[in-house]
């Protein structure tokens, strides 16, 4: 394990060695992984393991105890920890990892009972998101909230320099750079969330700017991994970095898309997961406005998951939608990677999902029926003008063909008559040139 500035334990990419297709390790990780998880009903520990690959930690082996509530102390039960404690020396393990977001009571607590470094689920994303992390925004939002959700935790690191007992006396320096180091972590974070709202006020002009050219907006919204970045290329020939890895995109990125000649613009927004931490809903605030402003959510779903998994990673992106205030938004689900499927599997999807769009990023098959989808779900924010537009005035007959798409207009002698579908907010910004019915 790595340690960061502020003393925590850190999941570091650096230490293992991946194959030139990203997957696995080519020889022994420096870090092995024995998973936990205390769950009330069954599930499994397969999306913990995904997300440690991606951190580049090997998966050693793994423990689930079925139990309604976390211990508070451990996590898991007293004879649990001895179990894991053993299990993880049996499988030669140098770290364990829980799949639920631990306190700093357990974590201090099953460190000390197992004698191997802990670190949570959400210690693993956050390293994740930090070594993704290109732009400088996300670059802040990533230590906002890696600074947020360590906070809480500072007491234990200086445990060292802390003395025992109370009254007199107890006050020393252990305490002391406690403080020190907590006041300079909350200078930070309200350095940070300045840093962010300017961010937000740049990316409020650049939306005034898109919704003064009145375009219908389309958001990609999903879960990690399911081909959203690989679609964006597909229907807007854009060339956006494409990993198969989860969180590769992290930063929003607004291509423009044109269905019969009408221009529309596509963003691909950062994946979501199960239990995405709270620290990284907030401190990505600016990045999801774009969520929760689109007009439509095409909610792309890996088509070739097996149904069990493809209803958690559906789920998972219902659950965050809601929490962050965009879950009433129009949606169309799309089931990518149909191109992994032979005719009876998309036979079976389109049975088990008879309004979502089939489609593959890589071939390209369905993507002429996904515009033709989009175009019917946003035909209800197109309206009917009938114009008379003086030949003066030229500017606004050039920006109605763009974004009109077809254009039925005919000459007179006091200007270009015009018939067309165009965006409700241009239709408002056009109606001095409305011709009377």
């Amino acid at each position: 394990m790595d340690r960061s500035r502020n003393g925590r334990r850190a999941v570091n990419a650096r230490h293992s060695h991946f194959s030139g297709n990203g997957s696995e390790p080519t020889q022994r990780a420096r870090q092995r992984a024995f998973c936990i998880a205390a769950l009330a009903d069954a599930d499994d520990l397969a999306e913990l393991g995904e997300l440690l690959r991606t951190a580049g930690v090997a998966v050693a082996g793994e423990m689930l105890q079925r139990r309604e509530q976390p211990d508070p102390n451990t996590y898991l039960g007293p004879g649990k920890v001895a179990e894991a404690k053993a299990a993880a020396r049996a499988a030669d393990a140098n770290l364990i990892v829980c799949d639920d977001e631990l306190t700093a009571r357990q974590e201090r607590n099953l460190e000390e009972a197992i004698g191997l470094p802990v670190v949570d689920r959400t210690t693993v994303i956050l390293d994740i998101f930090a070594s993704h992390a290109g732009s400088a925004e996300g670059k802040l939002q990533v230590e906002l909230a890696q600074l947020e959700y360590n906070l809480a935790r500072m007491r234990g690191l200086w445990s060292h320099l802390e003395r025992l007992g109370g009254g007199i006396g107890t006050r020393g320096p252990g305490e002391t750079q406690i403080e020190t180091d907590r006041r300079l972590a909350r200078d930070r974070i309200a350095t940070l969330r300045r840093r962010l709202e300017h961010v937000k006020g740049n990316r409020a002009v650049q939306r005034a700017e898109r919704e003064r050219a009145a375009l219908p907006t389309v958001a990609l919204v999903g879960y990690t991994n399911a081909g959203k970045s690989t679609l964006l290329n597909a229907l807007t020939g854009s060339d956006v970095g494409v990993r198969d890895r989860l969180f590769h995109t992290l930063d929003p990125t607004t291509r423009t898309l044109r269905l019969s000649g009408r221009p529309y613009l596509l963003t691909d927004t950062v994946g979501f997961i199960s239990k995405l931490p709270h620290q990284l809903v907030d401190a990505f605030g600016a990045t999801l406005e774009e969520t929760r402003r689109a007009e439509l959510l095409a909610h792309v779903l890996d088509g070739s998951a097996p149904e069990v998994q493809s209803e958690v990673m559906k789920r998972a992106v219902e659950q965050t939608l809601e929490e962050i205030v965009a879950g009433e938004r129009p949606r169309l689900l799309v089931l990518n990677k149909i191109d992994l499927l032979d005719e009876a599997e998309r036979e079976e999807l389109r049975l088990r999902h008879p309004d979502a769009v089939l489609v593959s990023g890589v071939s390209g098959e369905g993507l002429a029926a996904l515009g033709d989808r989009i175009e019917q779900e946003l035909a209800h924010s197109l309206r009917s003008v009938e114009l008379l537009v003086p030949y003066a005035d030229g500017g606004s007959l050039a920006e109605l063909h763009d974004v009109a798409g077809e254009v039925i207009r005919e000459d007179t002698p006091d200007g270009v008559h015009v018939r067309a579908l165009v965006p409700a907010h241009m239709a408002e910004r056009l109606a001095r040139f409305a011709v009377a019915s």
